[in-house]
């Protein structure tokens, strides 16, 4: 079961300036990042965080109508289009593909999906750079949520988290998000949406009886 009080809309008029506002965000905290800390793994397997800043820029350059295309080049393969995504995004000076960052920050583009994705994208990919870098952030717990609501009802094969939810009852700390039914999860909305989202968290980020195994099947996956 879902409450949905306490989430933001996802209307265009609600999801972009939050959207907007968190590239801003990060680009304040990658512009003074020196030059060593660009090769920094990231969250995302087997991407650096520079690698994960071309793919911020390259879905903030999404279309509809290129997202098909795209899609048919890669013989509807996601993980070889966001490949070739960052190869092109991803300039040799970091400075430069900053530069691409700042070009994109008022666009309100994206593909043929529901606009919580641009919110998942935000918060997920903010995540994946700063928490190797040691960079804190507070989201806005209620656009997390409606972020969380999505992930949790879209299967993993559409970049959503709906089998890693099964089984548990996520309950948010920061929000009235409830979700599912199984052994109770408790966490910030954030700890959650990165844990469906198949993000490593911490043990201290989650408590409640469904917890240590929750963290055990995450480190399993």
């Amino acid at each position: 079961m879902l409450f949905n009080s306490g989430m933001a809309s996802s209307k265009p008029s609600t999801v972009w300036p939050v959207v907007h506002h968190e590239r801003r965000a990060l680009l304040q905290d990658l512009d003074p990042l020196p030059a060593a800390q660009w090769q920094t793994p990231s969250l995302c397997a087997g991407w650096n965080v520079h690698d994960v800043l071309a793919h911020v820029i390259d879905c903030a350059k999404t279309t509809r109508l290129n997202f098909i295309r795209r899609l048919i080049a890669s013989r509807m393969d996601f993980d070889r289009d966001n490949a070739v995504g960052v190869e092109r995004e991803k300039t040799r000076e970091p400075a430069q593909t900053l530069n691409g960052l700042r070009a994109v920050l008022s666009r309100t583009s994206g593909p043929p999906a529901s606009l919580a994705t641009r919110l998942v994208e935000a918060f997920v990919h903010g995540e994946d750079i700063r928490r190797p870098l040691g960079i804190h952030r507070d989201y806005p717990a209620e656009h997390v949520a409606t972020a969380l609501s999505y992930q949790v009802k879209t299967t993993t094969k559409m970049g959503g988290g709906k089998e890693i939810a099964e089984g548990w009852r996520l309950v948010a700390t920061d929000t009235s998000f409830r979700h599912g039914n199984g052994p109770v999860v408790e966490g910030s909305a954030l700890a959650l949406l990165l844990a469906v989202s198949g993000r490593p968290i911490g043990a201290h980020e989650v408590s409640g009886p469904g917890a240590p195994v929750f963290l055990q099947r995450l480190e399993n996956q």
